[in-house]
């Protein structure tokens, strides 16, 4: 077991449903993502197809998850942030087709199946990667707007997460990273940008959606950031424990790749101690709700006890 939490926090995301909270949610976000995106024999048709092909390839939709569970904790109607939880979903898809291509992590499968460049040929994957995180900023600015965020403050949140200070900023330090010898902090700085900050701004934006307060904004923030980076310690655990078919993509690939991960750089042990400090965290970060946020806290659980 990678973490181990005595959080009363933990034990009360135990008794929520969550496989009925995902199907439902995950479901929704299905339907709504259906309308968004223009059909696949919309012309050019290549191109919708490529875009569905990887958006509607599976997943548990745990990012916009996280976003819809972030405006419920926060008081508000999932109905109002659910644009903005498809929206974090076509960039965070589209982070993936480019991670996949040949000139990054060479990948040649994603969630079970062969990825964006292996159906469609690495052309119309670039596109279609590009074409899903316009896609994104057009379906954020579908959402009402609240006193608080307005919808430019909205799109902001959302470019400044996928921009070159945030995901792309950590994929650019992964890729010079590979094959060299980084340090512990350069490597955080590797998973605070490529993994956490979408996290982050998922449970952010559920929140702005719900006209949080400040002080509930700064506690989602801390929430999302911790679980953001215990998510990607895991994964790195993960990559060297499991299987390929356990794991829905190529296992071992990191270690392969000569990139840098936790295991590499302080070894099993101490990866699985980090990720259970930063779990901790997480789920202090949730106090504040005093109850409310249930689905968040069994959706922290559920990312971080992948193993089981």
């Amino acid at each position: 077991m990678l973490v181990k939490s005595p959080n009363p926090l933990s034990r009360r995301a135990s008794a929520f449903d969550l496989p009925g909270f995902l199907e439902s949610r995950t479901a929704a976000v299905n339907a709504a993502l259906d309308r968004f995106l223009p059909a696949a024999h919309t012309r050019p048709a290549t191109i919708h197809k490529a875009m569905r092909y990887s958006l509607f390839a599976g997943g548990k939709r745990l990012r916009p998850a996280l976003c819809l569970a972030a405006a419920a904790a926060c008081g508000g109607r999932e109905a109002d942030a659910l644009p903005l939880a498809c929206a974090v979903e076509c960039v965070h898809t589209y982070s993936l087709v480019h991670d996949d291509l040949p000139a990054m992590d060479n990948d040649d499968y994603r969630r079970g199946k062969l990825t964006s460049h292996k159906v469609f040929g690495e052309g119309i994957a670039i596109l279609a990667g590009d074409a899903l995180l316009t896609q994104a900023f057009e379906i954020a600015a579908q959402c009402r707007g609240w006193p608080r965020y307005p919808h430019r403050r909205i799109v902001q949140e959302l470019a400044h997460a996928a921009g070159s200070l945030q995901l792309v900023a950590g994929q650019v330090a992964d890729l010079e990273g590979e094959g060299k010898r980084i340090s512990r902090a350069q490597l955080r700085y590797i998973h605070e940008r490529k993994t956490s900050a979408l996290l982050c701004c998922s449970v952010r934006l559920g929140g702005m959606s719900a006209n949080c307060t400040p002080s509930q904004l700064a506690a989602l923030t801390d929430f999302g950031y911790h679980v953001g980076l215990a998510f990607q310690v895991i994964d790195d655990i993960l990559d060297v424990t499991q299987t390929s078919e356990q794991l829905g993509k190529t296992a071992g690939k990191d270690h392969r790749a000569q990139k840098a991960t936790y295991p590499a750089i302080v070894g099993l042990e101490k990866s699985r101690k980090i990720a259970r400090q930063l779990t901790d965290q997480a789920f202090a970060a949730l106090e504040l709700f005093k109850g409310r946020a249930v689905a968040l806290e069994a959706l922290a659980k559920f990312l971080l006890q992948r193993d089981r």
